[in-house]
């Protein structure tokens, strides 16, 4: 006599303490094992109607996969690194959180590593990375320890890099023109008749970003017929306390200057926190100008002018990016977004 096999929910009443299995999902949606285990490692591999059964069945039984035999039938982890110079800075957050939510619909999970500016760290950090699993990494910037790409390629995993757009160099990117937006943000100053100009740019050992925007404004204002003197670049961290410093040390020079350029946001905030300390009016003393657009720069008072980083869109580009690079799709290895001028309330035309 042939054993009769009691129905889906009976069994599952026999195991309560048990979690459903793929056994399960395949009986409750009418197809093999094997079926249901292709549907879960590449859901284009089976036909519509059964990829729709099989959702239902994993809906209704409240089926988790199992991730390490997911992995071991599609050769993917299902994760992803990025790395980040610093987890301090809000403008790495929107992007690393549009990076996440991109790959979340696919079913896949973050690990984030910060660098603290280092190369050094970096590699160390993307070793780690790549130890665990990942299917790919997101690096920030373009400048990198040469071993680095030594291992991503000996291992063929996916990567690139963001905040950067630098076309000449040998490395999948989606960014921006640091260089450019900060010849633009000098040009805007120059514009409202400002010729004392001091910069704030950050550090720039080991920066690329950071060398660009400064690049980018001492180039601007020297094809405009200004040298700005050493004395007037004030190298610091992205701090509030160290751009408060830096700031006093730019205001006691001769003549003062009326416009500054700072690196970032963060080290604007600082600038005009100090101004309001010693009584310099912004902008009717001196005009301050940041970038990235943090959320705070449009509601502290008065309002930042800045350059606005597409820090949203390079997150979902980069997952993008990643992810047709692990399903084999054709995708640019190059993407050029744009930063633009935001004009508030911290600038204003020279009396």
């Amino acid at each position: 006599m042939t054993k009769e096999i009691p129905p889906l929910r009976k069994r599952l009443q026999k195991r309560p303490i048990d979690a459903p299995t793929a056994e399960d999902v395949a009986i409750a949606a009418g197809v093999s094992t094997a079926t249901v285990s292709r549907y879960l490692a590449k859901p284009s591999s089976v036909s519509e109607k059964r990829g729709i059964l099989i959702r239902s069945a994993i809906e209704s039984l409240g089926y988790i996969p199992h991730g390490a035999a997911q992995a071991l039938a599609s050769q993917h982890s299902k994760t992803m690194g990025v790395i980040v110079p610093t987890l301090d800075n809000a403008i790495f957050a929107e992007g690393i959180q549009a990076f996440q939510r991109r790959l979340q619909e696919k079913g896949y999970t973050l690990f984030i590593a910060s660098s603290d500016y280092s190369v050094d760290e970096e590699l160390a950090q993307a070793e780690r990375l790549i130890t665990r699993g990942v299917d790919g990494l997101m690096l920030v910037g373009a400048e990198h320890h040469p071993q680095l790409f030594e291992i991503i390629d000996k291992k063929k995993l996916p990567y690139l890099y963001t905040w950067s757009y630098k076309p000449s160099l040998d490395h999948p990117c989606i960014g921006f023109d640091n260089y450019r937006a900060s010849a633009r943000l000098t040009e805007f100053l120059l514009e409202l008749g400002h010729t004392e100009f001091g910069a704030i740019p950050g550090i720039t050992q080991l920066n690329d970003r950071t060398k660009d925007r400064l690049g980018g404004c001492l180039d601007t204002l020297r094809t405009n017929g200004i040298e700005l003197d050493a004395h007037r670049v004030i190298e610091c961290r992205y701090d509030l306390a160290e751009s408060r410093q830096a700031l006093r040390q730019l205001m006691a020079t001769t003549p003062r200057p009326t416009a500054i350029v700072c690196g970032n946001d963060i080290i604007a905030m600082g600038a005009l926190l100090e101004c309001q300390s010693m009584g310099v009016k912004v902008p009717e003393e001196v005009s301050i100008v940041g970038f990235d657009d943090v959320a705070m720069a449009s509601h502290i008072h008065p309002s930042l002018t800045t350059m606005q980083v597409p820090s949203k869109m390079m997150g979902e580009k980069a997952a993008d990016f990643l992810l047709a690079k692990l399903s084999h799709e054709p995708v640019a290895d190059k993407l050029e977004l744009e930063a633009k001028l935001v004009v508030r309330e911290t600038t204003a035309a020279v009396k």
